[in-house]
């Protein structure tokens, strides 16, 4: 192990999965499956948005926002767990382990608020229809983009930052596949209890007070749907609705169960399952659960390809 002033760690090993290394080639292909399309299906979203006129309004905007989010989560998380899984077990740099931790809980942290703000739309848009233009005008999407991304960032600079302030004398060895905040605080040679608490409201505050507002939203939007008078526009909010109540569930789900819980809460195995969750397979599935439950977005994709084809004939 690597010293400084003979008590400083200044490099972890990233341990993956090397407890089965019968099982690191086979996860190695499916999560290299698993990144590229996930890149493919954010990057299709965030181009068909930006090319199609008849999309920028907040509901698609605020998606093109969340792929952007998803696309860099991926890009912070899967490349590191590819190499992980290659290898078996990696070294990262201390600088490296902060820089991964700080960009993960800012997309972490921005995904949170964009999908409470994104169940704010559809609340707007399906209870208060004939004033959803200026409940939901252009100056309020804006404010609600720019707290959800400001505040990630205030999330990852306090919480990154305290987590490296204590000191770290050894073992280094994080039995993760990416520097997380759980993991890398049991490393700590320091008494943690304060930042416990801290985290724990502070995952509260994120996580949990944001969720509840999203199943407030969605209970006022069934008792509108319900009032519908047309079955046609009943089965259209609830198709629209039910996109975005997926990647919630599945989002804020795994990642409560991840920073709520006390250091001994899950075994190892269990956080690893929990956090690749909510850092791989939501971003895999936001698009596919959008544009495949959308008919607008079905419609955008499909005029994208025929300006493809168009311009490029066989």
């Amino acid at each position: 192990m690597k010293r400084q002033n003979q008590s400083s760690v200044v490099e972890f090993i990233l341990l993956g999965f090397s407890n089965f290394p019968e099982l690191q080639e086979q996860l190695f292909g499916v999560f290299l499956v698993v990144y590229l399309v996930t890149l493919l299906g954010n990057a299709i979203i965030i181009v068909s948005i930006s090319l199609e006129q008849s999309l920028h309004v907040p509901m698609y905007l605020f998606l093109q926002n969340l792929s952007v989010v998803d696309v860099s989560f991926s890009a912070v998380i899967m490349p590191e767990m590819l190499v992980v899984l290659s290898t078996e077990k990696m070294s990262i740099t201390f600088a490296g382990c902060f820089a991964q931790m700080y960009f993960l809980l800012l997309f972490g942290g921005t995904e949170c608020f964009l999908l409470g703000a994104m169940a704010y739309d559809r609340f707007a848009a399906i209870c208060h229809p004939l004033s959803y233009p200026m409940i939901m005008n252009k100056s309020v999407f804006m404010k609600l983009v720019m707290f959800s991304w400001v505040s990630g960032v205030l999330v990852a600079t306090v919480q990154t930052t305290w987590v490296f302030s204590f000191p770290f004398c050894g073992p280094n060895e994080i039995n993760h596949f990416f520097c997380e905040t759980p993991p890398v605080l049991e490393l700590a040679c320091a008494d943690t209890f304060l930042f416990e608490i801290y985290a724990f409201t502070g995952t509260i505050l994120i996580i949990m007070v944001p969720f509840v507002l999203i199943l407030l939203s969605y209970i006022w939007i069934l008792f509108a749907i319900l009032k519908m008078p047309s079955a046609t526009g009943r089965q259209k909010a609830f198709s629209t609705c039910a996109s975005h109540l997926m990647s919630v569930t599945l989002f804020y789900g795994t990642a409560s169960m991840t920073y709520l819980q006390p250091k001994s809460g899950y075994s190892p195995g269990t956080k690893k399952v929990m956090s690749l969750t909510y850092t791989s397979l939501t971003p895999l599935l936001n698009p596919l659960i959008y544009s495949l439950r959308n008919s607008e977005m079905k419609k955008a994709l499909m005029k994208l390809w025929r300006r493809k084809v168009d311009s490029h004939p066989f």
